[in-house]
């Protein structure tokens, strides 16, 4: 439960009561009355539109109003949704529960003499990190317990943990609130005391290898962007500045090779960077500038012997693989190592001593091709199924043959594996135990293509039980993201299996936007070109039900974030396509936002959605803009959820749209705001709270759908 109402009726009548002007009487929904928040124009005009924004005043954290405004559509939630869902909600949880291994042990590595690991213990929320030294039967030392700083505080997020060479020292920062602010602590591991040395608003943190120096990078207060980078000597109060970036476009990082000899400081936007570097022996030296910047160009650097490792877009937009002497780096001395392929995507480069493992995308699924520098010899890790994901696990140290990666499908839970890169053999270290008797067995996947209206083919990933019936009534879930060049990676859930267990099809449309399918798969669902994610997911909803895995009355769809925005943008598009929607902390007041360079992270996203400021980008942007699309219309059952602590997406999006389609909607179909007053953009922190989370909104689909009950075929 997020809040707790005793009785719920009651304490629903005293928060309505009590937010005056921010509830008003309203046509009742069944036996309650939704919260109507009150109407305040707020007019802003902008290339000749004048836009009147009713709730712009919710807005304004501080104002007890709108405390209690959300409060009410917490305690509404709660009347017309959570308590009548209350048995399948516990019954979702007891199951997701019921397959979890709650006391477990991450596969330990090893670093510098120590092997680290992560632990959890039934009954507490959060995981202990932990180290042996020189053996793995040796004696353990907790380094950080989570559950001890969680004590007396709602939320807990662990960002940076780095540990001196020597192994004496842990710098690791904190976020309390859920507002992604995190503070920076040292622990001194010999005592477990922790030293005086502290920091606010840290991004990045990285060791020298002296010791006892850190470079770290902190964010604006106001704006959130990670724009300073500091030199910090322990037991000196006085940090030096190192770089302070003023474009608020970019952001600054700080990060130190495997090797251990260079420090990287890159400096970037959503589609330009420039790196510094700096080596580690030398804190005080000044860091050098590999190539400025030039628009559009992204590069970014790793290390080995006595060259630099340089993956560029500057030939493509797929980039290539480059390197240079430490001597001279600029790009007059780059040397092609491999070309750019419109068709591969270059991702990452990890450098060990004696190999390189790359990691690239290939027909929207993962590839790592292995390097031995020592023959020259090239070839790929070869994977079982035909769709999965696959990428780099921790891999610390520098001498090794070893190449840890993690693998998974829709049907095959996460797995860690260890490659010998001479053998060309992987052997499986830990497979996430699933409870109750998991048989991958009993579910298939598979990829389609739906065709867009441009005639670009969009993959679908689907999985669900076998021996579904393709009769076009098999309920679904469809979900997406398309934003941000970010893929969406096909991953297993133990939690999922809740839905296919009740005969659910779970689909995940790689619509453009995301980044499955290269840069150009980004660039054609950014900016002027961002309605082809929202034309692209309309589309792969209308294939899965003209191929019968589905119907629109038994279509359910899911997004968070950017993803919420597609949730606002297609149902605004087309609000007769699905039956219900979940949209999780959704970004759906984009004019507004944008429009605003004092809210957290606006100017970076420039690049990303546009600048309504340009004429052109703001009339592309109104179009899809959810919150200013909002009309008089039928829409699907719908429920949105956002926390009071976002910064990514601030808490008041998700609140102005319910308020104005509230006032807009011509149904009677569900509508619910849950807020969780205490956590910021991924939801609670617990690993139990948040369970109770996902079981809410498998609660909520399932019941409009009408898929409760539990399916139990024979395998």
């Amino acid at each position: 439960m997020i809040r707790k109402h005793t009785p719920l009726l009651a304490g629903f009548l005293a928060i309505a009561l009590a937010a005056g002007a921010a509830a008003q009487t309203a046509p009742a929904y069944g036996r309650a009355t939704p919260p109507v928040a009150a109407r305040r124009p707020h007019v802003d005009t902008v290339w000749g539109d004048v836009r009147s924004d009713d709730y712009f005043w919710l807005r304004n954290k501080p104002d007890p109003a709108v405390r209690a405004y959300l409060e009410a559509e917490n305690a509404y939630a709660d009347t017309v949704f959570l308590t009548p869902l209350a048995g399948l909600r516990d019954t979702l949880y007891d199951e997701m529960l019921a397959r979890i291994r709650q006391t477990d042990l991450s596969v330990p590595f090893r670093d510098r003499g120590y092997y680290y690991y992560t632990r959890t213990v039934e009954g507490q929320q959060y995981p202990i990190y932990c180290r042996k030294g020189g053996w793995l039967d040796s004696a353990e030392q907790i380094l950080l317990d989570l559950n001890q700083l969680a004590v007396g505080r709602s939320f807990v997020g662990l960002g940076a943990y780095t540990v001196s060479d020597d192994g004496n020292l842990l710098a690791y920062t904190l976020d309390t609130t859920g507002f992604r602010q995190y503070a920076l602590f040292v622990k001194d591991l010999r005592s477990g005391q922790l030293l005086p040395d502290a920091a606010s608003r840290v991004t990045s943190v990285t060791w020298a290898n002296d010791n006892r120096t850190l470079f770290y990078s902190v964010e604006d207060a106001t704006t959130k962007r990670s724009h300073r980078l500091y030199r910090h000597e322990l037991g000196r109060s006085a940090d030096v500045l190192i770089y302070d970036e003023p474009d608020e476009r970019f952001s600054v990082r700080a990060y130190r090779t495997r090797s251990g000899e260079w420090l990287i400081m890159t400096v970037g936007s959503l589609t330009t960077s420039e790196v510094r570097v700096l080596r580690a022996a030398e804190p005080t030296s000044a860091w050098r500038l590999i190539s400025p910047r030039r628009q559009d160009r992204e590069y970014y650097v790793d290390h080995r012997g006595d060259r630099f490792w340089i993956l560029v877009n500057d030939t493509g937009r797929n980039f290539r693989l480059v390197s240079a002497p430490v001597a001279s780096p600029d790009e007059r001395s780059w040397r092609e190592e491999i070309a750019h392929d419109a068709n591969v995507m270059l991702e990452a480069v990890n450098l060990f001593a004696d190999y390189m493992v790359l990691s690239m995308r290939r027909d929207g699924l993962q590839q790592l091709r292995v390097t031995d520098f020592r023959t020259n010899a090239t070839h790929e890790i070869q994977f079982p199924e035909p769709v999965y994901t696959a990428f780099a696990s921790v891999n610390r140290e520098w001498n090794t043959g070893l190449f840890r990666y993690a693998y998974q499908s829709f049907v095959t839970p996460g797995s860690i594996y260890d490659y010998d890169m001479a053998a060309r053999r992987s052997a499986l270290l830990k497979r996430n135990e699933v409870l109750g008797g998991y048989d991958p067995a009993r579910y298939t996947s598979e990829r389609v293509f739906a065709t867009a209206g441009d005639g670009t083919r969009i993959p679908i990933s689907l999985v669900y039980r076998r021996g579904l019936a393709r009769n076009g009534r098999a309920p679904m879930l469809l979900t997406s993201y398309g934003s941000y060049g970010s893929p969406s990676s096909v991953t297993f859930s133990s939690n999922r299996l809740s839905l296919l267990d009740r005969g659910m099809v779970y689909a995940l449309a790689h619509i453009r936007g995301g980044g499955e399918m290269g840069k150009r798969w980004h660039d054609e669902g950014r900016m002027l070109n961002k309605m082809n994610t929202f034309t692209d997911f309309i589309a792969s909803a209308e294939h899965l039900i003209a191929q019968r895995y589905t119907t629109s009355s038994r279509l359910a769809i899911q997004g968070g974030s950017a993803g919420g925005l597609l949730m606002g943008a297609v149902t605004n598009l087309r609000p007769d396509l699905f039956r219900a929607v979940v949209a999780n902390v959704p970004f759906v007041d984009v004019i507004n936002t944008m429009l605003d360079t004092t809210l957290p992270l606006t100017v970076g996203e420039f690049e990303e959605w546009g600048n309504p400021r340009v004429e052109a980008q703001y009339r592309y942007m109104l179009q899809y803009s959810p919150y200013d699309q909002l009309a008089p219309r039928n829409y699907p059952a719908m429920l949105v959820t956002t926390s009071f602590n976002d910064s990514q997406v601030l808490y008041h999006e998700p609140a102005k749209y319910v308020a104005r389609m509230r006032a807009l909607r011509t149904d009677r179909n569900m509508l619910a705001l849950v807020t969780n007053m205490g956590a910021g953009h991924g939801g609670a922190s617990g690993r139990y709270d948040r369970l109770r989370e996902i079981a809410r909104d498998y609660a909520f689909i399932l019941s409009e759908i009408g898929a409760t009950a539990t399916e139990r075929p024979s395998p």
